[in-house]
């Protein structure tokens, strides 16, 4: 399999800023090529590159004032080996979070999903989620936690990621949350999903539907969308005037919702 990823940013920044970058591929996927360029005003800047201990690749710089453009593209052959665990993993994941409260959702989940295992239990959350939300690009505001979301019964991929993953810690599931390049997304954009741990691994489940989990490419993982943004900063305002993302594999897979998928 042979993917093709790309973004592309324009960045207004206000003042000396501390950024934080989360767009390479994460580490240990087989690259053909890949590239990074980050200019501002005409002039490269250099990021340094930090390594979390799933193999999310952050690009940290500090940045003056200014107008910056960041080009990142990839060619990845194959898939990664299996994400790998460890003990902590499971203590971590089945935590509340800032964008997931499975405490306030234990109700909801134990009165839905108990019983249920395996297989049967993801597609029964995915499900789930899918039939009560709409996705309303815009709709949510970057505060939104799975509670607004089933109130609001709208949002985008990673109020829906946000949600299943709430929904699964609250039946002792560990979940998290995985930031991707979707081939076959439309409209073309950054994409979340969540991965549960079932059956001794790590299985995708993406309630919206909107891309095949086959051909996705890791970016960064963690606990919510607090630990996968595409972009942080600290210290100045900045805005981010243009975004362009492009993911393209050789051949499309087609996705059964009823088989498990891992995201490789």
């Amino acid at each position: 399999m042979l993917r093709n990823v790309s973004c592309r940013m324009e960045i207004d920044i206000s003042g000396r800023t501390n950024m934080v970058f989360s767009l390479a591929v994460a580490e240990g996927m087989q690259l053909a090529s890949e590239r990074l360029e980050i200019v501002l005003d005409g002039v490269r800047i250099e990021p340094n590159e930090l390594v979390d201990r799933h193999g999310s690749r952050l690009h940290q710089l500090v940045s003056s004032a200014g107008r910056m453009t960041v080009d990142y593209a990839a060619e990845v052959q194959g898939k990664a080996p299996a994400a790998p665990v460890d003990e902590l993993d499971l203590v971590v994941y089945l935590r509340p979070s800032r964008y997931c409260e499975s405490d306030s959702l234990t109700p909801t989940a134990r009165s839905e999903f108990s019983g249920l295992s395996g297989t049967e239990l993801l597609t029964a959350v995915g499900s789930w989620v899918q039939s009560r939300l709409y996705y309303v690009p815009g709709s949510s505001r970057v505060t939104d936690g799975a509670v607004g979301t089933l109130l609001a019964r709208q949002g985008v991929c990673r109020d829906y990621a946000h949600l299943v993953i709430a929904l699964l810690r609250g039946i002792d599931v560990p979940a998290r949350m995985a930031a991707v390049y979707a081939p076959g997304l439309s409209p073309m954009d950054f994409h979340a999903v969540a991965e549960a741990w079932v059956d001794g691994t790590w299985h995708i489940v993406d309630a919206t539907g909107l891309a095949p989990r086959q051909s996705l490419v890791r970016i960064s993982t963690g606990r919510d969308a607090a630990d996968t943004a595409f972009l942080t900063n600290h210290w100045a305002d900045l805005t981010l005037l243009d975004l362009q993302v492009l993911a393209i594999v050789d051949e499309l897979p087609r996705d059964d919702p009823s088989m498990l998928a891992q995201l490789r």
